[in-house]
This record gives structure tokens, C-alpha cells and sequence, in this order.
């Protein structure tokens, strides 16, 4: 049994399944809206399919939201003034976090998150604040999570040493050699740049950063906005919410949030943003104060650097490995993805004075 309908089925819902249907545009899981119908009116739910090839343990990764459901539900503002939602798991009849289908494919349900919308990029300063302002709230939330409670359900994640060594194993002998221009482009990129790929690591093992309970994938389309007053409400897709450091998601955020044209335009249009820069840090910063290092703002540049250099490095590997991770809705889509990204990069570095003068006002202030 495979059908969303029928999976859905599968859940302790509060009434009768009255439609599925695909939802969002998300690169890993399948995700379904279900809307049901009971006692309470129509309410509606979110129903994904892990994918497999990318988390083969689905079991660690909801252990993971129940450990944060755990940690911040009770730390979430009561005033509705201020608004801030973490999606609900949703148990199986069985009483699991989860359901396995017929295929031992891993399925599970949350509640939705009503009123709310999320952007496939930023559109104004005030977005980009409320963005910053969002994912600071929720490092607020979790900063103090024992880290040790949460299992890494990504080895490897925003390891960008890791992904370089991968690269250079397939580059030698690719599943999908490619000799076109723009992938010429990307391998010289990624030589140019390899010997900073461990600036994170380093600072970690140096104990200049440390080891938190991450996002890990702070981008627009997974910020919501409340509808009637455009502020941050929620951060969903949780999936890969794991050890890591807080300087992916500042990079991740800043990386995604201030490329105005987005990840699928040509690269010639991509260009990394200041003013959003700045209103991102501005609304993100003074909800991580108190327990902001000297460290911590130092690496902010050289974060969201190296993370538009990794996801760049993480397309154009999956496009010499035949796109066995990142789905596709067009040949080639992630070769182009990865020229976009290290555009982005190029963009960075050439404002690096600039982003790191805005991190210091900040800190000032």
C-alpha cells in the first residue's frame, strides 16, 4: 500500500480523509496536503514520504522531533501577539511517530500550520528582518537542547570537507562524465576554492565554535510568514534537525534568503543582496545575544561563504553521479543549480568587506 490516500488513512486523524494532494516543491520528500472533515470543521495536515536514499534511518529522524517537540512546545509564547507555531506529529493508528508502508517506506504526518505562507525567495527588507528575526527565535528555542539527546541523522551534513573528498573520488571517474563548458566551469571553481573548504571545521575543532541542536536547512520556502501580518511564525521541514553548528543555518539562511532571483535563475541574474544581508542579521542577532560568542560573529562571513560554495559542490557532484539525490524536473537542472550557487559565491566574495562591516555595526549596536 502506497497510495497517499490510503497512507493517510493510516493515521490517528480527527475525521474522515476528504482529499490528498501533492504539496509544495520540496528537492527530497514527497509531501500531500490532506484536508479531513470532523467534529471541529475541515482542518488540514501534512503528510511526507522520507525518501529513502536520502535518510535511510527515518526512525532517528522522528526520535530527533519528538526530543524538540519535547524541549520547545513548553517554551512556546502563549500571547498571540506573539505567534510561533511548531508543527504537531501526528501519531499512526499503531501508535507510532510514523507509519511504514507495504515497501518499508517510512511515511508521517504533521499538523498544518494555518494562515501562514512561505516564499520561494524574499521579497522586501521587512521580509528578510522577519526571516532573521524567525530563525533566531528558533535557535533561541533550541540552544539549549542537550545536543547529545539528538541523533545525527545526516552524518556528513554541511561537512563541506566531507563533500570535497566525495567530489574529488567521483570527479576521477564519473557515473556522468560531462565536458561542457559550464561544467568545466564548476570544476575549476571548486579547485580554486578547496583549500578553505574546512574554515568551519577548523574553527570547531579549535573550539572557536561549538556543537548545537541545528535547523539545517533555514530557507525561504521552509520560513512561514503569517498572512495578516507578514511576521515569522514557524520553521518547517524539520527533518534534518541534528547536531551541527549554528553558523550553517546563519550561512544557509543569509546564503538563500539574499539571492533575490532564486536558485533556478540564470546565473548572470544572480547577484547576493546587502540590504537583506543587513536586515537579516538585524532581526537575527539580538535574538541570539545572550549567548553569542566573539567567535560567533567572526565566522558569519566566512559561513555564508563556504555554504553557497558546499551546495554548489553538492550539485554539480549529484550531476556527475547521474542525480541520485536532488530530484529533478529537467535534464541538466542541477548542473545549472550549481552554476547559480557558485555565482552566488562570487558575488559574496566580492562584498566581503562590506558583509563583514555589517556584522561588526551590529555587534556594536
Amino acid at each position: 500500500m502506497t497510495d497517499p490516500a490510503a497512507i493517510a488513512c493510516q493515521f490517528a486523524l480527527p475525521g474522515e480523509v476528504l482529499s490528498v494532494i501533492e504539496y509544495g516543491s520540496g528537492n527530497v520528500n514527497d509531501t500531500y496536503l490532506v484536508r479531513t472533515t470532523g467534529g471541529r470543521g475541515v482542518s488540514d495536515f501534512i503528510l511526507q514520504r522520507l525518501n529513502p536514499a536520502v535518510f535511510p534511518e527515518p526512525e532517528r529522524i522522528m526520535h530527533n522531533l519528538r526530543v524538540l517537540d519535547d524541549h520547545v512546545r513548553p517554551k512556546l509564547p502563549t500571547n498571540p501577539s506573539r505567534r510561533w507555531e511548531l508543527p504537531t506529529i501526528i501519531s499512526a493508528r499503531n501508535g507510532d511517530d510514523y507509519y511504514r508502508d507495504d515497501s518499508g517506506v517510512c511515511w508521517r504526518v504533521q499538523s498544518f500550520v494555518a494562515g501562514a505562507e512561505s516564499f520561494p525567495a524574499i521579497v522586501s527588507v521587512s521580509q528578510a528582518e522577519e526571516a532573521g528575526r524567525g530563525l533566531g527565535f528558533f535557535h533561541g528555542l533550541i540552544h539549549d537542547l542537550p545536543v547529545h539527546l539528538l541523533h545525527d541523522t545526516l552524518p556528513g551534513f554541511h561537512v563541506t570537507p566531507g563533500y570535497l573528498d566525495r567530489y574529488t573520488m567521483l570527479d576521477a571517474a564519473p557515473p556522468r562524465p560531462d565536458s561542457s563548458p559550464e561544467s568545466f566551469f564548476c570544476s575549476r571553481f571548486i579547485d580554486e576554492r578547496k583549500t578553505s573548504a574546512g574554515v568551519l571545521e577548523a574553527a570547531l575543532a579549535e573550539g572557536k565554535l561549538r556543537p548545537c541542536p541545528i535547523h539545517g536547512d533555514p530557507k525561504p520556502a521552509n520560513i512561514l510568514f503569517a498572512r495578516d501580518t507578514g511576521r515569522a511564525v514557524s520553521l518547517i521541514d524539520l527533518d534534518t534537525v541534528k547536531p551541527g553548528l549554528l553558523h550553517y543555518d546563519i550561512g544557509d539562511c543569509l546564503r538563500s534568503c539574499c539571492n533575490p532571483a532564486g536558485e533556478e535563475a540564470g546565473p548572470a541574474e544572480i547577484s547576493f543582496n546587502l540590504d537583506y544581508c543587513k536586515a537579516i542579521l538585524r532581526g537575527y542577532l539580538p535574538q541570539v545575544a545572550p549567548f553569542f560568542s566573539s567567535f560567533d560573529y567572526q565566522y558569519i562571513y566566512d559561513a555564508v561563504r563556504l555554504i553557497a560554495f558546499e551546495l554548489g559542490l553538492r550539485f554539480f557532484s549529484d550531476h556527475l553521479a547521474g542525480d541520485v539525490y536532488f530530484k529533478i524536473r529537467r535534464p541538466g537542472q542541477n548542473l545549472h543549480r550549481a552554476t547559480v550557487q557558485f555565482a552566488l559565491c562570487q558575488s559574496i566574495e566580492a562584498q566581503e568587506a562590506e558583509i563583514r562591516a555589517i556584522v561588526r555595526g551590529l555587534q556594536k549596536s
